[in-house]
């Protein structure tokens, strides 16, 4: 593999999808020890890539950097291995894989660590396996650390989200009954994700309609600590993950609280800092070709208008997941790129794509 040149979304400050562009950048060189290079076809833009974007809250970037980026935005990202490093023996050149990369990801060409690469979903096409390693992961390691059984009793706060919509479909793979809180607008994409019952977080009040739960997933932080402790059934565990603060610290005041607060509430408050794992990707892979892992692409832009795909998730209108086109299918409209997204059962495998 030689060194040349290729495209990549690239970003010179923190701000707005403005500050996106793509452009010509030097192409990585060949991959060291333990790492492989992949040719990316498709890329998933999720919530934290939009946060890098805007720099906020301004504590991350202290590890991404005070004036801009030190590193391209990308995570999620499905394609072809192009070359591995010494020491790599699970993946060989030529291998559809899927993977979390530590940044960089949005480009013709990713290096990433072998650890967090595995064989893509043989049922789903390109842009619906690129958008689960990193919303699928959280999903999962939130479950995970509630420790859902069969026959509980969930509640997905922010279920019609990336995150949200996989925690549903999970949670109903491992026996759980799931109601799900979103927009009135968007029940039909948390009903067709799996949850029996879905609360519209613009009339009606979850903390107040007299229902318990064994599990919590917090996704939003509209609520407070007290109140999403009064829902919870005795020993209920509520895992928090992420949602709004303040422009400083984000979430960060509210995760610390629900830590101290939890040894004296008879319930178990968990903040969740979700990590790589090239295991949870093994997990997220058999969900999916088992059929209860079932992706959701509200659109998919071409690589020209990558900026566009972020401009889409900021704009809170988003059902699932959304995805950039990197290669592979290049010439597709945007139409016929959404077209593929909503025939996803027959050709990629996603689920019911909602109006």
């Amino acid at each position: 593999m030689s060194a040349g040149t290729m495209r990549a979304v690239v970003q010179n400050g923190y701000g707005g999808p403005e500050l996106l562009a793509v452009a010509d950048v030097p192409e990585p060189g060949p991959p060291g020890p333990g790492r492989v290079a992949i040719a990316v076809h498709a890329a998933g833009v999720h919530a934290g890539d939009v946060w890098i974007m805007r720099g906020e809250p301004f504590v991350l970037r202290a590890a991404f950097g005070w004036k801009r980026p030190k590193k391209p935005v990308g995570r999620d990202i499905v394609g072809i291995v192009r070359a591995v490093g010494d020491g790599v023996t699970s993946l060989a050149v030529g291998d559809r894989v899927f993977a979390e990369s530590d940044q960089a990801g949005f480009a013709e060409t990713a290096v990433v660590d072998a650890r967090f690469v595995r064989g893509a979903p043989a049922n789903l096409d390109d842009a619906h396996a690129a958008v689960i390693p990193v919303s699928g992961t959280t999903a999962l390691q939130a479950l995970r650390l509630a420790d859902v059984r069969p026959g509980d009793r969930v509640l997905v706060i922010g279920a019609s989200g990336g995150v949200g919509t996989y925690a549903v479909q999970l949670a109903v793979a491992m026996g759980a009954t799931v109601t799900g809180v979103a927009s009135g607008a968007k029940a039909d994409h948390v009903r067709a994700a799996g949850a029996s019952r879905v609360i519209d977080h613009r009339t009606e009040d979850v903390t107040a309609d007299g229902a318990t739960y064994d599990v919590v997933i917090d996704l939003v932080a509209a609520q407070s600590l007290g109140a999403l402790t009064r829902i919870l059934a005795p020993r209920g565990t509520l895992v928090l993950s992420a949602g709004t603060g303040s422009r400083t610290f984000g979430p960060i005041p509210r995760l610390v609280a629900a830590t101290f607060r939890s040894p004296f509430t008879g319930r178990r408050l968990k903040p969740l800092a979700a990590r790589r794992s090239g295991d949870d990707l093994d997990a997220l892979r058999a969900y999916a070709e088992a059929g209860d892992l079932r992706p959701v692409v509200d659109e998919v832009f071409p690589f020209d208008r990558a900026p566009e795909a972020f401009a889409r998730l900021a704009s809170g209108r988003v059902r699932g997941k959304v995805a950039i086109r990197v290669r592979g299918g290049d010439g597709e409209t945007d139409a016929a790129a959404s077209a593929a997204s909503d025939a996803g059962a027959a050709g990629g495998g996603a689920g019911p794509q909602p109006d």
